[in-house]
């Protein structure tokens, strides 16, 4: 598949993910007592982290529609950055604090995505000063 239509579907594959990122997490920390027990053993400071980085999500994905450079850059940042929870979270699991199994999968499913979206949206940076606004 050629880069174009690569960075396309990336582009709105990250917009969607980040839209129910925002949902499901705006549902788990605002939502009532139901909602808020349907997460059972949420890990505050994942969840917080999650819902927060959804909206970098979409504004990522539209930067990659656009092919704006700053969208890789802001990628690879998402990589980094659910890097250094899911190592706090791992941490927080050492310590014996309360999680859920499906945080551990969550949190690998983000990593993964983030880490092949800054590949795959890399030239978008390389090519920075050579891109047509």
């Amino acid at each position: 598949m050629e880069l174009s239509k690569t960075l396309k579907v990336l582009g709105v594959i990250a917009i969607v993910f980040g839209a129910l990122t925002i949902f499901s997490g705006g549902r788990a920390l605002f939502g009532g007592d139901e909602a808020r027990a349907a997460v059972g053993h949420a890990v505050g400071f994942v969840l917080w982290f999650n819902f927060l980085a959804g909206f970098a999500y979409v504004l990522t994905g539209v930067g990659i529609l656009a092919r704006k450079p700053w969208a890789a850059a802001t990628a690879l940042a998402l990589a980094l950055s659910t890097g250094g929870v899911a190592l706090a979270f791992g941490l927080h699991v050492i310590n014996g604090g309360a999680y859920e199994i499906r945080t551990v999968g969550a949190l690998a499913l983000r990593l993964g995505f983030w880490m092949v979206a800054a590949k795959i949206a890399g030239p978008l940076w390389a090519h920075r000063r050579t891109l047509q606004p």
